[in-house]
């Protein structure tokens, strides 16, 4: 498992992104980059990466783009692993939950799910575009993707081989709708 952290290479820099929430994790080196920026259909130039934030004005369509190196070389365990899909998670954004424990938001749902089919390929660079169409509430957009075919990850079986079923996360990107 591996943590990356956008940042420069000085401490105060890589403690600032992970504060930040700059970061993306990954099992079985499945990626060794994600790059996703979200901007407003409108206003392309007010753009946010991950663990960053977006005011989007109402009626505006939101344009997720998601770039992804999927690396030709093995792994630690010696194998070459291959991203299988992607998956564009979006939730609601809410106040304070009744308690801190509840580590759920019934809103949050793939709003789109990329196969190989859907994406552009470019040497060990993968390319999506994602248009989430007038968001009616403050939300965050999120992205995971998979080697496996498994719709949601589930708990390893006893004995599975764990170089098998490898997955990668980023943080959320939040986006406000302008008030």
């Amino acid at each position: 498992s591996k943590t990356y952290v956008y940042a420069r290479t000085e401490y105060a820099d890589i403690l600032d992104g992970i504060r930040h929430g700059r970061v993306f994790v990954t099992t079985g080196d499945l990626v060794s980059e994600v790059d996703v920026t979200v901007s407003g259909s409108r206003s392309r130039k007010n753009k946010a990466q991950i663990g960053g934030q977006l005011t989007l004005a109402r009626g505006e369509d939101l344009i997720v783009e998601i770039r992804i190196r999927d690396p030709a070389g093995p792994n630690a365990a010696g194998r070459k692993p291959a991203v299988a899909r992607v998956d564009v998670i979006v939730g609601e954004l809410g106040g304070p939950v009744a308690s801190r424990a509840d580590d759920r938001n019934p809103t949050a749902h793939v709003d789109r799910r990329f196969m190989a089919a859907k994406w552009k390929r470019k040497g060990e660079v993968l390319t999506m575009r994602h248009v989430i169409h007038r968001p009616r509430h403050d939300l965050y957009v999120r992205i995971r993707g998979t080697s496996t075919d498994e719709l949601e990850p589930l708990p390893d079986a006893r004995a599975e081989d764990p170089w098998s079923d490898l997955w990668f996360y980023t943080n959320p990107t939040r986006v406000s709708l302008r008030r």
